[in-house]
């Protein structure tokens, strides 16, 4: 029989590309959404759709257990629910940390903790790298967190290592890029329209994924039996400069001239916290803010990926010029642009 599968935040932009590797390699897909999750992306009659309530711990332990008693634990779990964007961190707390908590407190009372729980991180967690030389971050730094949102998954990080002889993966990825995507497409957006945005003076060393490597990676490293109690960071092997980036998604785009406007950081923070402020009256989380201004302030992002490459032969197939040309694709037939 095929093994069963779980893959919380289904709904989402990475989501959906998780469950369809999951479909491609034969499992028994368990797509876990709310009540409220558009299945937009998930239309394949081969889904297994299910409801969990992260938000009530004793409902959501009741939904496990009725599963659990009619079908058996699931073999793997891809715990993808997260926040990136919120309000104030109680909010990302909750989202990034305390749903994991009660989740794997859950599994372990009911008797399904799976042979692996693989747990969607982020390069966020490591906070400020080495801006001068650029040295790659390698799984032996010590995290330092420096936003909410890093703070909030490496809270995550640390609870699931906390639990004895509990099979987790970690995966902190870089910046995620692909059909569906909404961040990177402002910016792609913007270099269509004729205007190329930067920020600061300094030279950037930006880091990516594309979304299908990165669900293969993932599922891989459930496969593999050397990936088990480990922490592995997902991206590219090689960095782009911001005016590396720029010019791939221009050329994509067949834009031969476009107007580089490039704001000082001081002129983005002001941006960011105003932005912040008016998200706050709307009681939403906006695209900009303070945590997103300390990311943008980064120069470095540049990380280690050869303990992937040892342990489940991480090589992404994707580099950035044909990724980011795949997303235009989409974007264009999807009507974005």
């Amino acid at each position: 029989m095929a093994k069963k599968i779980l893959i919380t935040g289904a709904g989402g932009f990475v989501g959906g590309f998780i469950v369809e590797e999951a479909l491609k390699r034969g499992y028994e897909t368990w797509a876990a959404v709310r009540a409220t999750t558009s299945l937009e992306y998930l239309t394949d009659e081969r889904i297994n759709i299910i409801e969990l309530d992260f938000a009530n711990p004793e409902t959501l332990k009741k939904q496990i257990s009725m599963f659990i008693a009619e079908k058996g634990k699931w073999d793997y779990i891809i715990h993808n629910l997260g926040a990136t964007k919120c309000a104030n961190f109680r909010d990302f707390n909750r989202i990034n940390s305390d749903y994991l908590r009660d989740f794997t407190d859950i599994l372990c009372e009911t008797d399904g903790v799976p042979e692996k729980f693989l747990l969607m991180s982020s390069l966020s967690v490591m906070g400020i790298g080495d801006d001068n030389n650029y040295t790659p971050f390698k799984t032996s730094d010590i995290p330092m967190p420096n936003t909410f949102y890093g703070v909030s998954k490496l809270m995550g990080e640390q609870k699931i290592k906390t639990i004895p002889d509990f099979p987790y993966i970690i995966f902190r990825a870089t910046g995620v890029y692909g059909p569906h995507e909404k961040d990177y497409y402002l910016m792609i957006k913007s270099i269509a329209r004729g205007f190329d945005f930067s920020v600061g003076f300094k030279k950037q060393m930006l880091t990516f994924i594309y979304v299908k490597d990165l669900a293969h990676a993932m599922i891989d490293a459930l496969e593999s039996p050397k990936a088990i109690r480990k922490t592995y960071f997902i991206a590219e092997k090689r960095g782009y400069t911001q005016k590396e980036f720029r010019k791939i998604v221009a050329d994509a785009l067949g834009k031969k001239f476009v107007i580089p406007i490039c704001a000082p950081l001081w002129l983005t923070r002001i941006i960011c916290r105003i932005s912040e402020q008016i998200g706050i009256i709307r009681m939403k989380p906006s695209t900009l803010n303070s945590d997103k201004f300390r990311i943008i302030k980064q120069r470095n992002w540049l990380c280690d990926v050869s303990d992937g490459e040892k342990d489940f032969n991480f090589s992404p197939e994707y580099d950035l010029e044909t990724g980011i040309r795949e997303s235009i694709k989409w974007y264009k037939q999807a009507g974005w642009l």
